[in-house]
């Protein structure tokens, strides 16, 4: 058996629907998508009908107000699913090569799983590390999903820095010798989605040395990967897994299934991968605060221009407010980036206005479209240079939440495959 010791990344036994389940019902989106947009979820459940889908395993997060109801459903749904043969496993001990092909192109991408031994979401620096900070707060819902689930479906998006293709792209170039698994168009606009079983042992072997070589020519304190989306999915496996190895013998610690997570690894450097801003939108704000096309927001943000870091470059950034938009110059931001100055002033704005609620949002035209509101106010981010995304990630340690977003939201991870945990 080939070994991906140190590594962080290694294969892993994957179950996929049986051939009588329709893919295109059984594939969905990322649950925490279109949060602001809960007629998406309604539109994907009158598709779904009563099909076998992913979409009845997962707590899209619109609905995180009915967790307790929803838990035990999903839990016992999974296991009706696995006692149907509705999924069976059929990857074991390998990999899933992915092509994702939406307006952008055909991004690649490579599904295994992780080795939560390797990863720690507070910014002790290890292979594999969070790219923005983790929200406590919103690992309880998901933390009841894992805790009884008999399996895991995946987001998380696990990002190499490979300039040269070393990893992925060999691997994708001798596709037609591996065994296809799907292909078939996702719902929704979600693009097309092809793989193939990555399970011979010279592939395996091949991708090994790949990542053996990538790893060491980082040098000392090594950062292999980089959490692209899902940080929190991620963070989420990782206190299940701090939860039960205390429970656990040396022994069995070694090989425990909840010790590893199931994520998809991509090339920030694959020209299909487009990475976006994350905006943010208020809404609740009184009358005062949006009059004049959010004046007094401005202003509230020019009070405390430059009070913590006068020596940083000047950032701009668009408010939109009840259909004006105005662009806002700050000329001695707080924070490196602009997303962590908007989100220091966000936050404090929001500890002194209760009132007041925010979403992050994907998508100019979407952000317009919920600023444009009455008593809302919006706020576009300019994007993320994706060339310096691992050196900011080094230099800086974790981002500010909800920095960037790979591609917008109908070309997020698409739910397929799906893993034991248990």
């Amino acid at each position: 058996m080939i070994s991906f010791h140190g590594l962080g990344f290694r294969p892993g036994d994957f179950y996929l629907p049986s051939a009588q389940v329709d893919p295109a019902k059984w594939a969905c989106v990322a649950c925490d998508q279109y949060t602001s947009q809960p007629e998406y979820w309604r539109e994907t459940e009158d598709i779904v009908g009563d099909a076998p889908s992913c979409l009845k395993l997962v707590l899209p997060e619109c609905d995180l107000p009915r967790t307790a109801e929803r838990v035990p459903v999903i839990h016992a749904q999974m296991q009706r699913y696995v006692a149907q043969g509705v999924v069976t496993k059929q990857v074991e001990g390998g990999f899933v090569l992915v092509e994702r092909t939406t307006e952008s192109g055909a991004r690649l991408g490579l599904v295994g799983t992780v080795d939560l031994e390797d990863y720690d979401f507070t910014g002790r620096k290890c292979l594999i590390r969070p790219t923005e900070e983790t929200i406590t707060a919103r690992l309880p819902a998901r933390l009841a999903i894992r805790r009884g689930a008999p399996m895991e479906l995946g987001h998380i998006l696990l990002l190499l820095d490979d300039p040269l293709r070393t990893v992925l792209e060999p691997l994708y170039a001798r596709r037609d010798a591996l065994r296809p698994l799907y292909d078939f168009d996702l719902m929704q606009g979600g693009g097309h989605l092809r793989g193939w079983a990555v399970t011979e042992e010279s592939d395996l072997a091949a991708l090994r040395d790949a990542l053996t070589a990538l790893r060491d020519s980082l040098g000392a304190d090594p950062l292999l990967f980089a959490v692209g989306d899902g940080n929190h999915s991620l963070a989420t496996a990782k206190a299940h897994w701090e939860e039960i190895r205390q429970t656990l013998s040396e022994e069995e610690r070694a090989n425990h299934p909840a010790r590893y997570a199931m994520v998809e690894a991509e090339n920030i450097h694959d020209p299909a991968l487009q990475f976006e801003p994350i905006h943010r939108v208020l809404t609740g704000l009184d009358r005062t605060a949006v009059q004049d096309g959010g004046a007094c927001l401005e202003a509230d943000w020019k009070e405390k221009d430059g009070q913590d870091h006068p020596d940083h470059a000047p950032q701009t950034f668009t408010m939109v407010c009840e259909g004006e938009e105005r662009t806002v110059t700050i000329a001695r931001p707080a924070g490196v980036i602009p997303a962590a100055t908007l989100q220091m002033w966000l936050d404090d704005y929001l500890r002194r206005h209760p009132e007041t609620e925010i979403d992050y949002i994907h998508g100019d035209d979407v952000l317009r479209q919920l600023a444009s509101q009455a008593g809302s106010a919006g706020f576009l981010l300019p994007p993320l240079d994706k060339t310096q995304f691992f050196a900011a990630i080094d230099g800086m340690g974790i981002l500010p939440r909800k920095t960037f977003s790979m591609g917008h939201a109908h070309e997020k991870r698409f739910y397929m495959e799906c893993r034991a945990i248990r």
